[in-house]
C-alpha cells in the first residue's frame, strides 16, 4: 500500500484507484452510518476520495492512508451534515425533538443486523451520529464533541439517548 500512495502522490491515477478499491468499502461504511441514508452515502463517499487526491499532495504518511482518508470521511460527514442543517434553518435540530418512528423488525428476518443498521439510520441524526463516532468508530466523548462541535457531556446524553432509543427498536 505505501507503494501506490507514493505512486498516487506522484499522479498516478491507477495507483489512486487501488487506494480506492482497498478503502472504499469502510469508508462507504462510515457515511452510510453517519447519514442513514444509501443514497446520499454514495455521493459522500465520491466527495471524500474526491478530497482525498485534491489534498493528497498534503498527505504526510505520519499516520496509514486508511487513517487519513476516514478522518477525511468523517470530516466531509458532518460538514454535509453542518450545511444541510443550514439550508433547513437548523430542522434538524435534535433537541427539538426530530424523532422518526423506528422501523418495525422485518419478518422472518434471521439476523439482527439488518435490524441493528435500520434502528442506527432511523435514530435521530445528532443520536445517530455520536453513537456511529463513539460505539463504532472507537472515538471517545472529547473528541466526539470536539468533531461535532458539542460539549462532552452533551455528547453522553446523545450517546445515552441512542441507546435507548436502540434498545426500544430491538425489542419489537
Amino acid at each position: 500500500m505505501e507503494d501506490a500512495v507514493r505512486r498516487a502522490r506522484a499522479g498516478d491515477a491507477e495507483a489512486f484507484e487501488v487506494l480506492y478499491r482497498a478503502h472504499a468499502p469502510r469508508v462507504y461504511a462510515v457515511c452510510l452510518r453517519m447519514s442513514g441514508d444509501a443514497v446520499q452515502a454514495r455521493e459522500l463517499l465520491q466527495d471524500v476520495f474526491v478530497k482525498a487526491w485534491e489534498k493528497l499532495s498534503a498527505f504526510r504518511g505520519d499516520s496509514a492512508f486508511g487513517s487519513w482518508v476516514h478522518r477525511i470521511a468523517v470530516n466531509t460527514v458532518l460538514m454535509d451534515r453542518r450545511l444541510a442543517a443550514r439550508r433547513a434553518e437548523d430542522r434538524l435540530e435534535d433537541a427539538g425533538g426530530d424523532e422518526r418512528p423506528l422501523p418495525e423488525r422485518a419478518a422472518g428476518d434471521p439476523t439482527q443486523a439488518v435490524d441493528l443498521e435500520r434502528a442506527i439510520a432511523a435514530l435521530p441524526p445528532m443520536a445517530r451520529q455520536v453513537l456511529v463516532l463513539h460505539d463504532i468508530e472507537g472515538f471517545d466523548h472529547a473528541e466526539v464533541g470536539g468533531l461535532l462541535g458539542i460539549a462532552e457531556g452533551t455528547s453522553k446524553a446523545h450517546l445515552f439517548r441512542a441507546r435507548r432509543l436502540l434498545r426500544k427498536a430491538l425489542e419489537r
